[in-house]
């Protein structure tokens, strides 16, 4: 597979498709590829030795997917940056990759408004083990850490993916929720353009207005959904969200976070001919690792659904705290191994030690996430660390708890996840304070939440503060974090 002269075969076999649809904003596959070369030759007179990352921000415009292939044609790994994320996390990023230069879509508009006599067609130089992107996740420390995946990791992903479902070439829409900056997206994006289909991008405003959102969804012609299960679960709030919204509805597709029972069944009832399938997978894996369909037979067997058998070319184990492989029914971390494993977090040595190794002569990497086998099937039980999922984001709770330590007058603070009914709700923040400020908690509360916007994405934020005098403390020197949540009850 060679995605990029596949991408220019759709541009020369049916140029006027659309490749890209946001908003009022189309985008046809000679468009694409046109404007991403001229953008190529743009970045290769600025930067004729230098193959550093480059930084794409911005949201869902048509030139996000101009810019990806444009650095990808002059020899650039790209890292996306979400609108939404604060400047001092963007300036983290930046300094982090090492970027030569930021492309948002203006400057890649002005980049590529010049008109070019004769065509001109840019080859991919790229070979396996060549960097593809590199996105950002939550660090443990306070500043973000980027996932560096490989042109062979996303090959072995989009591979496998077009292997378990017969999707039809030039005949797909696919529903982009998540933001490039997050590695769902890479499902959609790159299994769209692979079989030549239209991506569906749901912006911001959309997804913040309920009345936007399902006069869109009406209107995309998805044949392909690709989501978090929370996305799904608040449009299911909306009754007449069902087949005939979407009548061209093939598929279901979900990662990013636990797919609960109750909102696959809601699916596979209101949606029939559509088929539901939970995928697995951190971002250091490239997006999924394991799949299965989930039917009415599979609803009924199991109370918790499995994520699903191991992709082909991947090893998923499930080990004990020495690394050995436990038998079906014993529960321990999860190990993958394969093509499609990171080779690793940029200019992270220590940590990378830490978490990939070689196994039987692949890559490989600790997740850090419990599993079980069960029946053939592999159940996810969650995080082992501090990490959570919350909403389809991964987020490091020490990352919230560094940026809000080191906010002006805060001697101390713990963040920890709130679950309704055993499902993640909402993050809380508990503050000591080096000398309490005047206000009521609620104008304090709101001061921190804006403090930590400045520094944070809003995904990251807590929704709620509680102002303690001190952290209780276990036996053992401690924070009891047990007890902190005790408070909130």
């Amino acid at each position: 597979m060679d995605l990029l002269k596949r991408i220019h075969v759709w541009g020369q076999t049916c140029p006027n498709r659309l490749a890209h649809v946001s908003g009022d904003e189309r985008l046809t596959y000679r468009d694409l590829c046109r404007h991403s070369d001229k953008l190529a030759l743009a970045l290769l007179q600025h930067f004729p030795e230098n193959h550093s990352p480059i930084v794409v921000h911005g949201h869902k415009e048509p030139e996000m997917l101009i810019a990806f292939l444009g650095a990808l044609k002059a020899g650039h790994p790209y890292v996306p940056v979400d609108e939404s994320m604060p400047s001092r996390r963007i300036e983290d990023i930046i300094a982090c990759a090492g970027s030569s230069i930021s492309l948002t879509p203006q400057l890649v508009a002005d980049l590529t408004h010049t008109r070019l006599d004769v065509p001109v067609i840019i080859q991919s130089p790229l070979v396996s083990d060549d960097p593809f992107y590199i996105i950002f996740t939550s660090g443990s420390t306070g500043t973000p850490k980027g996932v560096v995946i490989t042109y062979g990791c996303l090959t072995s992903f989009i591979e496998w993916m077009v292997r378990e479902h017969p999707f039809v070439e030039t005949g797909e829409v696919f529903l982009n929720q998540a933001p490039f900056s997050f590695d769902l997206s890479v499902m959609d994006l790159y299994l769209s353009l692979y079989t030549g289909g239209t991506l569906f991008s749901l912006r911001a405003q959309e997804l913040g207005d309920p009345a936007q959102l399902y006069r869109a969804l009406a209107c995309s012609g998805t044949t392909t959904w690709v989501s978090t299960p929370s996305f799904a679960q608040l449009c299911l709030a909306e009754g007449s969200f069902g087949a005939g919204m979407l009548p061209s509805l093939r598929r279901f597709i979900f990662c990013g976070e636990t797919l609960s029972p109750a909102v696959a069944l809601e699916l596979v009832t209101r949606f029939p001919a559509a088929e539901v399938w939970n995928t697995y997978g951190p971002t250091e894996t490239t997006v999924a690792t394991t799949s299965v369909r989930i039917d009415h037979a599979m609803l009924k067997r199991y109370r918790s659904l499995p994520v699903g058998y191991p992709k082909p070319d991947a090893q998923v184990l499930v080990v004990d705290d020495d690394g050995q492989v436990l038998a079906a029914g014993e529960r321990g971390q999860i190990v993958i191994a394969g093509p499609h494993v990171s080779p690793g977090y940029l200019r992270q040595p220590e940590l990378n030690a830490q978490r990939f190794f070689t196994m039987g002569g692949q890559r490989a990497y600790y997740t850090g996430d419990w599993g079980v086998y069960r029946d053939g099937l592999l159940f996810c039980d969650g995080r082992r660390d501090s990490q959570i999922k919350l909403h389809g984001h991964r987020i490091e709770l020490g990352d919230v708890e560094s940026n809000l330590k080191a906010l002006s007058g805060v001697r101390d603070g713990v963040v920890t996840l709130d679950l309704k009914e055993g499902k993640p709700a909402r993050l809380v923040a508990f503050v000591v304070f080096s000398q309490r400020p005047p206000g009521s908690d609620f104008d304090l509360s709101r001061a921190l939440r804006a403090q930590l916007a400045e520094r944070l994405p809003a995904y990251m934020l807590p929704q709620r503060f509680c102002f303690l005098p001190s952290l209780p403390m276990t036996a053992n020197g401690k924070t009891d974090r047990a007890k902190l949540m005790e408070l909130l009850v």
